[in-house]
Parts: C-alpha cells; sequence; structure tokens
C-alpha cells in the first residue's frame, strides 16, 4: 500500500477536545436543575397523581421542594409564554363549552339549550363487559300492549305459573301511543304502576300507530319522519321512565316485526326507530327486544318460518299479528331476558 494511500479501516481520532465523565456529570446536574426551577411545579403534580409506591414517594421527595421553588421562583410561566408560538392550538378563553364546566340539570339543560348529562342507567352493564344486577324475585309481571299483546300474554303465564309468579294480563285493544281516544298510555302506564307494582313489564304494541300527533308548538305532525319519531320516543320514554319504577323493575319493550301491508312498513319502522332511541336513557333496566330480526330478517315480510326443522306459519292471516307459534317465539326471547334479569328464575 502507497504511503499516500489511506487505509479504509482505520477510522479518523476526533480532533476536538474530548469530553471526561465529569463534564457528562456537570451537563446532567445543569439539565437536572433548569427541569426543577422551570418545572418544579409539574414533578410535583406528577407525584401527586402517580400510583401509591416506591416511584411515588421517590417523586414527591423530589417534587415537594422543587414545587415550591418553582412557586418563589416564576420562570415556567416566563418559559410558556415566550415558546407559546411553537403551540398550533388557539387560546381558548371564557370556559364555554368545557368539559369541567358543572354539569346542567335535564330541566335546566330543556331551558338554555345545554347538553343533558349521561347517567349510569343509561348503560346495559352486559355491553360494558360486567354481570347485570339480579333483582332477587320476579313477583308480579304485567304484560300489557295493545293486540299484539296476546297471546303472547297466555304464552308467558303459562310458562311462569310454576315459578310462583303472578302475570297481570292487561291488553288494551284498538289504542296506540300516537293516539289518546280510547286510551292514553301516559296515564294508564302510570296507573298500572300504582295499582300492580310489577317487578317486570312486557310491553308489546304498535298495530295501530301512524297517527298525527300535536308537535312542541301545537301543531300537528304527520307520521311518519324524525318529528313525528321524535315525538313518539318521548312518549315511549316516559312510559318507560313510569315502568321502571325508579331501577326497581325492569321493561321488556318488544320491536314490531314487519307487517305485510308496505305502507304498515313505513309506520313500523318510525315505530321502531323511537322504541332504541327511547330507551337509551335506561338501557340498565329496559331491555329491547329485537321481534323485527326474529320474523322479518333483512327487512322481508314472511308469514312461515322454518321451527325445529319445518316450515311453520306464525302470523295471522291479517299480516300484523302474530299466531300461537309466533307467540311461542316470541316468549321464549322474553323468558330468556327474565331469567337474565331474576335471581328467582334461575
Amino acid at each position: 500500500m502507497s504511503s499516500t494511500q489511506r487505509d479504509p479501516f482505520i477510522l479518523d481520532r476526533p480532533t476536538g477536545r474530548r469530553l471526561t465523565a465529569r463534564d457528562a456529570i456537570l451537563c446532567i446536574g445543569i439539565t437536572a436543575a433548569l427541569l426543577i426551577v422551570l418545572k418544579g411545579g409539574s414533578i410535583r403534580s406528577t407525584g401527586e397523581k402517580m400510583d401509591p409506591g416506591l416511584e411515588r414517594t421517590v417523586v414527591r421527595a423530589i417534587g415537594a421542594p422543587a414545587g415550591w421553588l418553582a412557586d418563589r421562583l416564576p420562570l415556567a410561566d416566563a418559559v410558556n409564554s415566550a415558546t407559546s408560538w411553537l403551540s398550533p392550538d388557539k387560546k381558548l378563553t371564557g370556559g364555554a363549552g368545557a368539559f369541567d364546566a358543572p354539569p346542567a340539570g335535564a330541566g335546566a339543560a330543556a331551558v338554555s339549550g345545554a347538553t343533558a348529562p349521561v347517567t349510569p342507567d343509561a348503560f346495559d352493564p352486559a355491553a360494558l363487559g360486567e354481570k347485570p344486577k339480579l333483582l332477587p324475585k320476579l313477583g308480579t309481571l304485567l304484560v300489557t300492549g295493545d293486540s299484539l299483546a296476546q297471546p303472547l300474554d297466555a304464552e308467558l303465564a303459562r310458562d311462569l305459573a310454576s315459578k310462583g309468579v303472578k302475570t297481570v294480563r292487561d291488553a288494551h285493544l284498538g289504542t296506540g301511543i300516537s293516539k289518546t281516544d280510547l286510551v292514553d298510555w301516559g296515564q294508564l302506564s302510570a296507573l298500572q304502576v300504582k295499582q300492580r307494582k310489577p317487578d317486570g313489564v312486557v310491553m308489546f304494541m304498535g298495530a295501530n300507530e301512524g297517527f298525527p300527533m300535536p308537535g312542541p308548538g301545537g301543531k300537528l305532525v304527520q307520521c311518519c319522519g324524525p318529528n313525528w319519531a321524535a315525538i313518539y320516543a318521548t312518549r315511549a320514554r316516559k312510559m318507560m321512565d313510569t315502568y321502571r319504577r325508579g331501577g326497581a323493575a325492569r321493561v321488556y319493550w318488544l320491536t314490531l316485526p314487519l307487517p305485510r301491508d308496505a305502507a304498515r312498513q313505513k309506520i313500523a319502522r318510525s315505530v321502531n326507530a323511537a322504541i332504541l332511541v327511547a330507551a337509551q336513557p335506561f338501557r340498565s333496566q329496559v331491555r329491547v327486544l329485537d321481534m323485527t330480526a326474529l320474523f322479518t330478517p333483512g327487512g322481508r315480510y314472511r308469514a312461515a318460518m322454518p321451527i325445529s326443522g319445518r316450515n311453520t306459519i306464525v302470523r295471522r292471516p291479517d299480516g300484523i299479528h302474530l299466531n300461537d307459534a309466533g307467540a311461542h317465539l316470541a316468549a321464549i326471547d322474553v323468558m330468556a331476558r327474565l331469567r337474565n334479569d331474576f335471581q328467582s328464575l334461575r
């Protein structure tokens, strides 16, 4: 190899000043001092939020004097102001919409337009991966609604007779939530609860819906758009709140299997959507049982369906109601939900 050639395997030696271990310790000390002076409050706050243990003890031991010193040398505010241009966020002032603002009650929300707070009752424990809180005993079960509640009420009465459950069958034919000429269901539900004090309520209704209802301004709202569904949901929610008895009872509200007639299907879809919305604040006590998926999957009407390997008629000739076989299937679903909620049925 020529004397002028460079050996590629020999690295160039640094020509600058070499740092010693003493220099490294000095740099660390200066950095720590700056952190204590500028961020002592943050160290103290972090220590307070840590879980109990050795790490929390050490951080708090450093954070207490560091925070005390930072309080008396307000350099952190000066640094934050000097570097605020680095942050893309705009300065928020006034507090409007802040998450830590005091929550408004339901009444205040209605008056001021504020968002009503969500309560724990809005969550079904099963949806959160928790075990539902079982009620000890199903003493009285109220099965109510319009003509759709028959013969479901008889099926449930037979299934529960041996369990010592008193089944109250209280169907009101020709009635509806969207009509009050025969029965005002807001008043009727309150009367039912006052007289029977049911531990569970099964509601199956919707064969006579679709009537115009007065809106907030008193003007009649025709079926079946969002405005109509909102009024229906408000009425249904009031009933659900009554039936759940402040959490002491469980409510099982059945959606509508789609009817054969296309015009009635439009009404049924609006009713079912309203039921789901109505139950949202009370999902801890109100169970919505999906009869649409059971009897009319995919939104297609069918008079018969496979049961135990045989095609069986489940609807009455009117294309609306369930016959005995259909009511038996619905009762199986209701019984499964009852067993999930009441210790006495297990």
